[in-house]
């Protein structure tokens, strides 16, 4: 049997289309400011992908990038697993499988519908399938083409959202720990909270709300899992949240006594990129070369559903 710690992240990539909207070009569009916009999220600038681009482009890009980053071959993935609430198409076939042909593989190939928290949902399908023996190893991709279901008449919504896509490579290596732990959650009652709205296409959301739920959400998160591992919040080399909102996550640190300098955060040349913010983060993160061998990681996110949760890890230079 697979040690149940043994599946680890070898390989990053990430890709932003280099269209980028500024918060001043914004303003020429809807009633808002630069001013407003960055004291309220912390957003400068989005990026905005091309109208023919889709979500499987931008994450095929993505893994191009990380093939190209680390010297892998398309030939080594197995399975693909996609967490996006964009898909390019409404029911099937899924982005995954688009990705799948691309590549040439014929292993196992599914989305993950779970908002702005689906890369760590899909972190963990795929870990428990390659745990499975169901693959041998596994892209996780989070990958998003927000721009086409912005309401871009709402400046509540329309200046929080950018387009992007992240991908990591799973891996088992039984001599090293890599995925120490994972905590799923959804509470289905605050669904109506933030959705795509099925007749007009957009995101709509309602904002208090929501912003309650974050800050409580992350805070409980990561407590949980620093606890539940018998760890301190001084364990944890980096916090690498879902790239929301800057206030959300200064009210966190306040409120459960964090260091908010542990938290990673690019949203303002990124805004709000839903499941693809957590692999866009790590890989710039990787990057800059801030990841250092044996670093404890903690990955949090939250969103629509409303689901929340985190990944704990250990990381291992390649």
């Amino acid at each position: 049997m697979k040690p149940l710690h043994s599946i680890q992240i070898t390989a990053v990539g990430a890709y932003a289309p280099p269209k980028v909207l500024t918060n001043t070009e914004l303003s020429t569009i809807v009633d808002t400011s630069d001013e407003w916009i960055r004291s309220h999220t912390g957003i400068g600038e989005r990026h905005i992908a091309e109208k023919e681009q889709t979500t499987s482009d931008l994450a095929m890009f993505a893994v191009e990038d990380l093939l190209a980053r680390f010297g892998r071959s398309k030939d080594e993935i197995d399975g693909i697993v996609v967490a996006t609430a964009t898909s390019d198409y409404p029911g099937f076939p899924s982005t995954a499988c688009l990705l799948a042909e691309r590549l040439g593989t014929s292993g196992p190939a599914l989305d993950v519908s779970a908002g702005c928290t689906g890369f760590i949902y899909a972190l963990e399908v795929a870990r428990a399938m390659i745990l499975s023996n169901s693959m041998r190893n596994a892209l996780v991709i989070g990958a998003e083409k927000l721009s086409s279901v912005i309401n871009w008449k709402d400046r509540n919504t329309c200046v929080l959202f950018g387009d992007g896509a992240g991908c990591v490579l799973l891996e088992q290596d039984s001599s090293k720990q890599g995925l120490l732990d994972t905590l799923l959650k959804a509470e289905g009652a605050g669904s109506g909270a933030l959705t795509i709205d099925p007749g007009q296409r957009c995101i709509t959301m309602e904002g208090r709300a929501v912003y309650n739920f974050a800050v409580r959400s992350i805070g409980e998160t990561i407590l949980s899992l620093v606890q539940r591992n018998n760890l301190t919040i001084d364990d944890i080399d980096w916090i690498v949240p879902h790239q929301a909102n800057k206030r959300i996550i200064s009210a966190c640190a306040k409120r459960y006594s964090l260091n908010e300098d542990a938290f990673y955060l690019n949203i303002e040349h990124y805004a709000n990129t839903s499941a693809a913010s957590i692999p866009l983060a790590l890989a710039e993160m990787q990057k800059k070369g801030l990841l250092k061998e044996g670093q404890k990681l903690l990955f949090v996110g939250f969103g629509a559903g409303l689901t929340y949760g985190g990944s704990l890890l250990v990381w291992h230079q390649s």
